[in-house]
Order: C-alpha cells, then structure tokens, then sequence
C-alpha cells in the first residue's frame, strides 16, 4: 500500500539511525538515533523482502544530517511514520482506507511447483502479488517427503484461512496432485482443522513451469477463473480475463488530476474502476497491452480514429 500512497514531493517524518564518527585524538563510531523529516524525491518497492526504499532530501535540521543532503531509507514493517500531502485526493485516499482493510489483504495462495524440487509460494492480494518463499529440493523417491515437508512448513507459516478464501497448487506433471494429497494426509494426521476444513478450496492446475512467469498461466486457467470467480477473490483477476498503475501513480500533476476525474466520471455513471497495479499479476500483464482498458456497454468501431485526433 504504501508504494501506491507515497509520491515524490510528499513529507515524510519518521525515526531513523546512523553510524556517526567522533575524532577526538582517537577515532570512534557510534550509532545514533535521528529524528527526521524529509521530502520524498524517488520511491523503489522490493518484493522479495516486501520493504518500501524512498529516496529523500532532509529538510529538518539535525546536528548528524546536514539540511537539504540526500539520502536512502528502508521502511520496512510495524515503523511509524508522518505522511504528509500537499493534497489527498480521492486516489489516495481510497488506496489508504483499502490497505487499512482486511478486505484488501491477500485472499488468494498459489504454489507452484516443478518436477526437479522447485516450489514458489505467492500471495495475491487485491494490490499486490508478494513472492512469500522460494524453495529448492528433490522430488526423487529419497527425498519427496523432505522436499514437501518444507513446501508443508512454508504453506502453514504463510497461508491463514481466516483471509485466504482459495489456494491453488500448480504444477507440470503429478507434482501438484502429489504435494496436494501429503498436505491432506499430513493435516489431517496433526489434526489441523484450518486445512482439513478448507480442503475443496485447495484445487490443483497445470502449469509448464514453476517460477513467477507462470503465475499468470495459472490465473488464466479456466477452472481458476471459475473458483476466482464463485469464491469473488481478487476480482481484478477476473476482470483482466474477461477484457491502471503506472496512470494511478503518475508524478506529473495534470496527468494525475485528469485520471482522478476519469475515475470519479465512470464511478458517477454508474460503472466500476479496477485499479490493476504494476506489483500486482494483473497489471504486469495489462501493461503488455496498454495503460488503460475498458469493456464497454456497446461497441465503438471508431475509438481509435478518435484517439489519433485527440
């Protein structure tokens, strides 16, 4: 949420820590801690590790920080901050009451697997796709079970039912069907009613390989698309099947005030805005296309016409 929030030219006040170096005779370093305040200038979203690195200029004065140097800061999970707008239009506004909701958070699992002991677990969630673990292994008759127990052990520590509304295992080949009967069978022998209860929600799919590219493959599988669809998890992957980010967090001024009275015209007359970020599946693969699509209620045979005249 907070790569989608967090613009350049916002303020930004929060705690941070430095190593500073005394030469008194004898040199020493110490780490201090620093109360800053800066204006945001860059913004950088590592996936991976799920943490938000903003590039800035202090505009506080600090003994440590000379006012108007620039800098790198990491922020990471549970760190308190001061976010402020010169103006929060409805865009943010609404990306902030979204990621304040458990609506917004992850409602969908998927691992996927391959023959030679590979496995990626993702978390897909209405704004972003999170890589949780990548795990290397054998799937060979020695060490199968070692191999599904730690995919087990990272399915257990990642996935919670009381949010996850349906997993999908995918796989080439047995693998996928393989793991899904060990993640019963295990669940079932611990006694672990989260999983055992939640059984018809774990489906296989058939993917050609395991890694982040075939994430896609497997959202489009047309069984997917019908759990997606039944369960409402994640409806921007559903809406992108039946057919905007890089818009959504334009730097430009103009650019950003025509697309927030965009969205504020098509939810007037009635129709919906999905918002398919560059960090989530369904944007990656929109951003194929183009920036901006539309179903629409009757055709335009002449849009493109149009278009070139604008």
């Amino acid at each position: 949420m907070l790569y989608n929030l967090i613009l350049p030219g916002d303020t930004f006040a929060t705690t941070s820590s430095r190593k500073i170096h005394h030469d008194s005779g004898k040199i020493t370093t110490a780490r201090v801690k620093l109360n800053l305040k800066i204006t945001i200038t860059a913004v950088d979203y590592d996936k991976v590790s799920s943490t938000v690195r903003v590039q800035r200029k202090n505009i506080k004065v600090n003994e440590h920080v000379p006012t108007g140097s620039f800098h790198t800061l990491t922020l990471e999970k549970n760190k308190e901050f001061v976010l402020t707008k010169k103006v929060w239009d409805s865009v943010a506004v609404d990306t902030l009451r979204e990621g304040c909701s458990m609506a917004s958070s992850a409602g969908l699992a998927v691992v996927l697997m391959q023959q030679q002991g590979l496995a990626h677990m993702f978390l897909v969630g209405k704004r972003v796709t999170t890589l949780c673990v990548k795990i290397n292994g054998s799937t060979s008759n020695s060490n199968s079970n070692k191999f599904f127990e730690n995919v087990f052990r990272a399915f257990v520590r990642h996935v919670d039912f009381s949010t996850i509304r349906c997993v999908i295992i995918g796989s080439p080949g047995c693998v996928k069907n393989e793991f899904r009967g060990y993640l019963l069978s295990k669940a079932r022998r611990l006694k672990m009613k989260s999983i055992e209860d939640n059984k018809l929600h774990i489906v296989v799919a058939t993917t050609s390989l395991s890694n982040t590219h075939n994430l896609s493959e497997v959202l489009n599988d047309n069984a997917v698309i019908n759990l997606i669809r039944e369960k409402n998890v994640v409806p921007e992957i559903r809406v992108f099947k039946e057919f905007l980010d890089m818009v959504t967090r334009a730097f430009e001024i103009e650019t950003r005030h025509k697309y927030v009275g965009l969205v504020k015209s098509v939810k007037k007359a009635g129709s919906k805005v999905f918002v398919l970020l560059s960090m989530h599946v369904s944007g990656e693969e929109l951003a194929k296309l183009t920036d901006i699509a539309a179903i629409l209620r009757f055709p335009l045979p002449d849009l493109d016409v149009r278009a070139m005249q604008c």
